[in-house]
């Protein structure tokens, strides 16, 4: 089964506030971002943002140019279907990242809590690593939550890679800056405990 198709039919099979990673709010990620400083005309783009709810408190928050992409369709007609009117404010794309067309230099914040930890190939993160120095502009705010050393081995049934915020920091190379690191604690709707990290990098500016 392709991965496009597992995703569509994870979604259909279950509402969106049953799957594992639900939040109602994502306060850790809101957090980072407004760790950043970026202003409301900040490019901000969600990857495999899917049917999160990041996307609603943004646009609260005052967040005018969102972009939401996710692999599953599904999950993206769930987040605008629950946004309503709102939903017009965003921009949506249903895609894999690795091979998405994403502008060069376009965006100021990349945020990412569902895609990096499966991609379970060196190549392939290499090509999100390649595709993360294409579209985010220098001076940029990189956010990526993985699951953490202490965290499952797979998720939805799927294997996933775990890490500590220095391996997150290898992956990326040295055109990254660690800013910060959070650990949490997060809790399935069926009240699993999964450990996640979450690291905030800066793209070094070019000289």
């Amino acid at each position: 089964m392709d991965a496009k198709r597992h995703w569509d039919g994870v979604y259909l099979s279950r509402d969106t506030d049953e799957v594992s990673w639900y939040q109602s709010h994502a306060e850790r990620s809101l957090e980072l971002i407004q760790r950043t400083g970026v202003g409301s005309r900040a490019s901000i783009i969600d990857v495999g943002g899917g049917a999160s709810t990041l996307v609603d408190d943004l646009l609260s928050e005052g967040q005018r140019q969102i972009t939401v992409l996710d692999l599953a369709g599904t999950a993206l007609q769930a987040a605008r279907a629950r946004l309503g009117d709102r939903a017009s404010e965003v921009q949506w794309w249903e895609a894999d990242i690795l091979e998405a067309e994403l502008p060069e230099n376009g965006y100021d914040l990349w945020h990412d809590r569902a895609v990096f930890h499966f991609l379970t190939s060196a190549d392939d993160r290499r090509a999100y690593a390649d595709v993360v120095r294409h579209a985010l502009k220098p001076g940029g705010f990189l956010i990526v939550a993985t699951f953490a050393e202490d965290g499952p081995a797979e998720c939805s049934g799927l294997p996933v890679m775990r890490y500590r915020p220095e391996e997150l920091q290898a992956e990326f190379g040295a055109g990254f800056e660690l800013v910060d690191q959070e650990k949490e604690q997060h809790q399935t709707p069926s009240g699993v405990t999964q450990s996640f990290v979450y690291c905030l990098f800066r793209r070094i500016e070019s000289s």
